[in-house]
């Protein structure tokens, strides 16, 4: 059974280490906050100077956006693996056609 849009989904393998979907981690500021307070008190009093301190639109996104990477970044271990083995450079580089046909499975206005 899958949660309805109010209710929080339990935390899952993301679909791409690489890539945080919009759907992905945390979908409301008190999720976010909630996830922040667990990494440490000086991270959630920083996002919240940032986000009172940013402007409606996108320097608000901006903020929400660089700490819900944050998040990723800190508790799931797949997303802290993809960026060390590509720091170690033994990541499984994906051939560019495999990028293509991702964009063009993405459709186009044109």
């Amino acid at each position: 059974m899958s949660a309805l849009p109010h209710e929080s989904t339990p935390p899952g393998a993301y679909a791409d280490a690489y890539r945080l979907e919009a759907h992905e981690g945390p979908q409301t500021l008190a999720e976010l906050r909630a996830q922040l307070a667990l990494l440490d008190a000086s991270t959630l009093a920083a996002f919240n100077a940032e986000l009172d301190a940013a402007r409606f639109g996108e320097a608000q996104t901006a903020v929400v956006t660089k700490y819900r990477h944050l998040v990723a970044l800190r508790t799931r271990p797949e997303v802290a693996a993809a960026i060390q083995a590509s720091l170690d450079g033994t990541d499984q580089a994906r051939p560019v056609d495999d990028l293509w046909a991702f964009l063009d499975g993405k459709g186009s206005a044109a």
